[in-house]
């Protein structure tokens, strides 16, 4: 049985006040908050098991190293990767896509063509911008529709023989739009290209399964996941991972170092320079284990109920304009009131206690799309309820009232 006020109670963050009010957390497609059994695992770490992993015989640094590799498995598993060691754990979703755009520069020539879609964070941006000034290869862009979702048939047309590398979220943070990323993975795969996935949206509602996406590489982050933050994955194919050369060099990711020559260490070290962040590695399994006993399906089912209530309840404010209407979404709300900075709401939401993001959401593009300076967005996780955001379209009749 699916019983939210339980699981609320997993989480302590959410008895806190703010601003003399009970905290509504609106906030969760910029972080997800962490429950007790995660804390719990990382105060174990730093009172019981601290030490440097895979480098020494004592107890502590072994138990630590089980630990550590367990909670790899741990990903493997949830994921479904073929080979634990194609599941390279980085510093977060940005830290992943950089180091596959670092690989791609020895790779790619000039003419060669890579392709994003309009509905990418910056992090999925940039460092292909930055790629292709290394390199000489050309940025193409899927436009977006005025719903919020991808032009397939503009698509359809970028695909050709010099294009290479095609990266495309899972899921937009701005929009919540699920993007049809099967489709995009077979066609550019048949027209030769690499795939990337960005899913660190997308994996707090959904459990991606990545032998049957078959994408060639997928990156999330922890926080996203009731984790903490400074730690993510980087998932790729083992036979694309041992082509590319390591991001950084130091300790772990060596096999030997002599001053006339280094050699490389084995996947998934050859990409783990330096010491981890070992107490994230660990919590980030935990952080699985606990949303797979909640169960992602419950999640799923959940938060579209949350998602329905909102809608209806946020359209029935005059004025108020939603931005994003795909049919198939998580559980975002992109929105303004017509006259009103967003800015502005958010800020009076907060004296209410009610936490959402206002601004561009590191999705620029999106925002020009739409002619708009941001959005406020409402982000819901299955901790949440609807008497919540029944205080949520309260607040912003109120708000509204006060400002106009």
């Amino acid at each position: 049985m699916f019983d939210v006020n339980k699981i609320r109670s997993d989480f302590p963050i959410l008895s806190r006040q703010v601003n003399g009010q009970s905290l509504v957390y609106f906030d969760n497609a910029a972080t997800s908050q962490t429950p007790t059994q995660v804390i719990d695992v990382i105060i174990d770490y730093y009172t019981r098991l601290n030490s440097n992993i895979h480098r020494g015989v004592h107890k502590l640094s072994q138990e630590a190293t089980e630990a550590y590799e367990a909670a790899r498995k741990t990903i493997q598993q949830h994921f479904n990767a073929l080979y634990a060691h194609e599941i390279i754990l980085t510093a977060g979703t940005t830290e992943g896509i950089n180091l596959i755009a670092s690989g791609y520069t020895s790779l790619l020539n000039p003419g060669d063509e890579l392709i994003i879609s309009a509905l990418e964070h910056h992090s999925n941006i940039v460092p292909w911008q930055m790629l292709c000034d290394r390199t000489g290869a050309q940025l193409k862009v899927i436009p977006m529709t005025a719903m919020g979702t991808l032009d397939m048939e503009v698509f359809d047309s970028l695909l050709n023989d010099k294009t290479r590398l095609v990266f495309v979220n899972h899921v937009s943070n701005a929009l919540g739009t699920v993007n049809p990323i099967e489709e995009i993975i077979a066609k550019a795969h048949a027209s030769g290209a690499e795939v990337l996935i960005d899913g660190a949206q997308a994996c707090p509602h959904i459990k991606p399964d990545l032998q049957v996406l078959n994408a060639d590489y997928y990156v999330t982050s922890a926080h996203k996941l009731c984790g903490p933050t400074g730690v993510g994955m980087l998932y790729g194919k083992e036979a694309l991972l041992n082509k590319l050369p390591p991001y950084q060099g130091g300790g772990e990711m060596i096999a030997t170092v002599t001053f006339e020559k280094t050699t490389y260490a084995d996947l998934p070290h050859k990409f783990e320079a330096g010491t981890p962040n070992i107490a994230g590695g660990i919590a980030f399994g935990a952080a699985l284990e606990y949303m797979n006993r909640v169960g992602f399906e419950n999640i799923a089912a959940y938060e579209a109920q949350l998602l329905d209530y909102a809608t209806n309840g946020l359209k029935n404010i005059p004025g108020l304009k939603i931005y994003g209407e795909s049919p198939n979404k998580t559980a975002v709300i992109s929105f303004n009131v017509e006259g009103i900075h967003p800015y502005d709401i958010g800020s009076i939401l907060d004296q209410m206690g009610i936490a959402v993001r206002t601004g561009h959401h590191c999705a620029q593009p999106i925002m020009d799309f739409y002619e708009i300076p941001g959005t406020i967005r409402a982000s819901f996780s299955f901790y949440n309820t609807f008497e919540e955001i029944d205080r949520l379209e309260a607040g912003i009749r109120r708000a509204v009232a006060m400002l106009q």
